[in-house]
């Protein structure tokens, strides 16, 4: 557990940590104290007292296991769940929602190179299931006596049912050696929230329900679409992101009406994925996260 006080109030973070060296050949093995120590004494420096950044003491803590047990590379993730106090949409409650944030830093001879990311939950409407639900309204409404018009006035007007998910949205965007990080991990979040058909609240009243509903019934979307608007959003967002940074959407729905789940991802260095939104045409390899970070700096 990570204590954080900010302008005086104190936030807790379940957080988790994975630490890996690559020895010097010279070397037998790692001197396994000192990962601990590390890990204790970054918290104190980076943590205490400041906004927790998970990609900033991720790299404070690579940089010191690279050094105390001299290796040739150091990788850190941390991955810690926080609570954020939120309003509901109609009714103002004020409910606590649970998101998680992710940091990875890999220390080398070369710099740092960090990735941040966040997960959200949300929920999608199935605009397939939602289409045919249309049809069959149209057909209904035709047998008792409306014309064309009347119809499409009512399917405009009134929401169309479908199937709904709740769907994990995942978004990593990754900082090339040399530069210092840029990302807002709220941002993210707001990024990966609004990329579904629309934000899930733990407590609402019945206000709050009838807006989410609507919400969600007013932009159906699969899960591939979540992926493509965090992609765009991205791309949009940050014009000024350098094109060696790297980006990884991952959708994954929770199926209502079917035995498994469904997951949607894309992945790949920034300026590629310019290309492929700029021309339309799809690139022929997708940078791996792992060999984004296991790349050597440009």
């Amino acid at each position: 557990m990570i204590r954080v006080k900010v302008d005086g109030d104190e936030n807790l973070y379940h957080a988790d940590f994975e630490c890996f060296v690559d020895l010097n050949p010279r070397q037998a093995g790692v001197h396994m104290s000192r990962f601990e120590e590390v890990v204790g004494e970054a918290i104190d420096e980076v943590v205490l007292g400041e906004a927790f950044a998970a990609e900033v003491l991720a790299s404070h803590i690579a940089e010191r296991i690279r050094e105390r047990q001299d290796g040739l590379r150091a990788e850190v993730s941390v991955t810690a769940r926080y609570p954020v106090t939120v309003s509901t949409p109609a009714s103002g409650q004020q409910t606590q929602e649970i998101y998680v944030l992710f940091g990875t830093a890999v220390s080398s001879v070369r710099g740092i190179r960090t990735l941040t990311g966040v997960q959200a939950q949300g929920m999608t409407a199935c605009p397939c299931a939602q289409e045919m639900v249309g049809g069959l309204a149209r057909e209904r409404l035709a047998e008792q006596g409306f014309d064309a018009e009347q119809i499409e006035q009512a399917i405009e007007a009134v929401p169309i049912a479908t199937h709904n998910q709740r769907g994990i949205g995942t978004l990593h965007i990754g900082c090339p050696e040399g530069r210092s990080s840029w990302i807002d991990a709220p941002e993210l979040l707001q990024i990966v929230e609004q990329s579904m058909s629309s934000e899930i609240y733990e407590l609402m009243k019945r206000p709050d329900e009838l807006a989410v509903v609507a919400k969600a019934h007013s932009q159906p979307r699969f899960v591939e679409d979540c992926v493509r608007e965090m992609v765009r959003r991205v791309v949009e967002d940050y014009p000024d992101l350098p094109g060696e940074a790297f980006v990884m959407a991952r959708q994954e729905n929770l199926e209502t009406i079917h035995r498994h789940n469904v997951t949607a991802e894309r992945y790949g260095k920034l300026d590629d994925l310019r290309v492929e939104l700029e021309s339309g045409e799809h690139q022929r390899h997708h940078t791996t996260v792992r060999e984004w970070l296991e790349a050597p700096a440009t």
